[in-house]
């Protein structure tokens, strides 16, 4: 006898999908489907499981991406935005805004290339990168008689 998968693992599945594929133009409905459920009852489920709507799970997978895209490549905001799966450069300015407080171009300007790409000699970076914890307290020790 074959036991039925429960619930929550279909939901699993589509978030799955929408971590995966964050780019494509993912519905509530493609989700749903590869939940197996109705697109409302999906939704209840999801927001029930994750603490969050469905679309709003898809849209902040989105940000974060764009978001790392920003401090890591030089590749435009509207690059990015069409990148990340948005098709609006409006939209995506405002709901960047507000979840990372700022706009893209601002965010980008936070993490300069410079700061990036410098290179620390291997000399420098072994004699700072030493640990410096004793916990053998040979200084500390009192000699012996």
């Amino acid at each position: 006898m074959v036991s039925a998968v429960p619930p929550a693992r279909h939901l699993l599945r589509a978030r799955d999908l929408a971590d995966a594929r964050y780019a494509e133009p993912l519905t509530v409905a493609d989700l749903a489907r590869v939940a197996g459920l109705s697109p409302a009852h999906f939704s209840r489920e999801f927001r029930r499981a994750f603490g969050e709507a469905p679309h709003r799970y898809l849209l902040t997978r989105r940000l974060e991406r764009a978001a790392a895209l920003l401090r890591t490549t030089d590749r435009s905001v509207t690059e990015i935005c069409f990148a990340v799966g948005l098709t609006s450069v409006g939209s995506f300015t405002t709901s960047f805004r507000r979840v990372h407080g700022t706009t893209p171009t601002a965010y980008r300007a936070a993490f300069p290339p410079a700061r990036r790409l410098v290179r620390i000699p291997d000399c420098v970076a072994r004699a700072y990168g030493r640990p410096q914890n004793r916990t053998f307290r040979e200084d500390e020790a009192p000699a012996r008689p």
